[in-house]
């Protein structure tokens, strides 16, 4: 045996157990040369003899083999993945398996139980259930005399409710108001309240426009033209006239008389919904409330009765059949939301006399300006915005925004962009100001004199007085 072949012998045997590979290793080359055999040529002799081949521990570690033991430990892992993932495809289809079978089995339940149940329910109604000859449904009439007019009122002549709608509501009429003489453009409804048998009827200002055409329904169902007597865009009162006879004139009460408590009705047209009615109490009386338009103030009685804008010029009613107030919807602010306002009678009834007697209220002056006064931050700002700039501070006044060519102010100094800052030496800065101060001094036709700032961007203040003279107002518009 070569040397190679026996590296090779001992890279087999065990690493651990040197004398057995020692004995191994003497024991074949005694085999592999005889005793008898004759010795090599001269040559061969002189080389020296080779002994036993001595090995290290470590040659008898397996080498060149490490790669070789990688791809078998992920020939394993891979093999052992591929099982892993069989059996969890196989547990998949045994779950979806019997999950399928569950929801077919519940499915045959359901379909079972309903065709049994159907069955059994028509053996049920087949043999045991009778249906009643006939069923018994009563109705009947109100008495003979609830609705008779006595029905309507007790001993003390107040009336129920019944009898307010049927006392109140022929003395109600709607009113439409359109662009058009041909009645094309509807602009708006609201209510009125006749207070003549030959046609005059009350109803708010803003119900109408000065311009326009109006319709007047009756409770009757008939339809008339009407005519502007007057109007007062102050205290939004106004008066019409349609050309009739025999109309149901409603009846007016005395509203120093309302109590707080008391039960009252309104009735009027809301959402052109014609005659509608509706309860409440008298919430309050003397409120001072100022209509939103005008910024005037009128005294009214507080109700929690519904007033919605249809009801504008409908009647708010005590329970004796007595009108004692004139809805109005303007008379409202964000502070008032949910509550209605009635202008009361005995303040409505001066104003009407002279609206049906001259057309106008007499004393009404013009001064002929539109302005923005100072009463809040919001009126300051919108005063700034017009300006371009921020006013000096502590500076107060009213702001005028316009100036009318046909009145005698247009003749001063005074100018669009500038300010009244007081009449007759009092200061002014809210419209309340500038009206009550003018109010209690001045009538149509007289002289005013007022003091007038004109402000510039860089802050100066120019101060003027003007004096100009108080326009009559017959128009009703101011």
């Amino acid at each position: 045996m070569d040397d190679k072949e026996k590296f090779i012998s001992v890279t087999h045997n065990n690493t651990d157990d040197e004398k057995v590979s020692e004995a191994a290793a003497s024991e074949a080359e005694e085999n592999q040369m005889p005793q008898d055999e004759p010795q090599q040529p001269s040559q061969e002799a002189s080389q020296p003899s080779q002994e036993t081949v001595q090995y290290d521990d470590f040659m008898y570690q397996p080498i060149g083999f490490e790669q070789y033991d990688k791809e078998n430990e992920a020939l394993a892992r891979e093999a052992a993945e591929k099982i892993e993932r069989k059996r969890k495809a196989r547990a998949d289809r045994i779950m979806i398996a019997l999950l399928l079978l569950i929801f077919i089995v519940t499915i045959g339940l359901c379909v079972f139980a309903i065709i049994k149940d159907v069955s059994d329910s028509g053996k049920t109604f087949g043999k045991d259930y009778t249906p009643p000859k006939s069923v018994v449904i009563y109705q009947q009439s109100k008495p003979e005399n609830a609705n008779d007019s006595d029905s309507y009122k007790d001993e003390n002549g107040k009336y129920t409710t019944e009898g307010i709608a049927a006392t109140v509501r022929p003395s109600i009429v709607e009113i439409f108001t359109y662009d058009d003489s041909g009645h094309n453009t509807l602009s708006g409804t609201g209510s009125g309240v006749i207070i003549s048998k030959d046609g005059y009827i009350v109803t708010n200002t803003h119900v109408l426009k000065s311009d326009g055409y109006h319709i007047v329904k009756t409770y009757d169902d008939k339809s008339y033209d009407a005519k502007i007597i007057g109007r007062d865009a102050k205290t939004d009162i106004a008066i019409i006239k349609i050309t009739a006879s025999d109309l149901q004139a409603a009846v007016f009460g005395d509203s120093d008389e309302v109590v707080v408590g008391e039960q009252v009705m309104a009735i009027g047209n809301p959402a052109g919904l014609s005659g509608s009615v509706t309860d409440g109490i008298v919430s309050a009386v003397n409120r001072q409330i100022r209509a939103d338009s005008t910024g005037f103030e009128m005294n009214c009685i507080q109700t929690n009765a519904d007033i919605s804008p249809g009801n504008s010029g409908g009647a708010l009613v005590n329970m004796y059949g007595q009108v004692i107030g004139i809805t109005s919807s303007k008379y409202v602010s964000s502070s008032y939301e949910g509550l209605g306002f009635a202008i009361t009678i005995n303040d409505a009834m001066p104003i009407i006399d002279e609206l049906i007697s001259q057309g106008y209220i007499s004393d009404r002056f013009r001064i002929g300006i539109e302005l923005i006064d100072m009463e809040d931050e919001m009126k300051i700002a919108t005063i700034e915005a017009e300006l371009g700039f921020e006013l000096p501070e502590d500076f107060e006044g009213i702001y005028i925004a316009a100036v009318s060519e046909d009145c005698d102010i247009s003749n001063t100094e005074l100018k669009p962009g500038d300010f009244i800052t007081a009449i007759n030496g009092k200061s002014i800065r809210t419209y309340d100001d500038l009206y009550d101060t003018i109010s209690r001094q001045f009538g149509a036709g007289d002289k005013v004199p007022a003091t007038c700032a004109r402000l510039s961007e860089d802050g100066d203040i120019e101060y003027f007085d003007i004096e100009f003279m108080l326009m009559e107002d017959t128009s009703g518009d101011f």
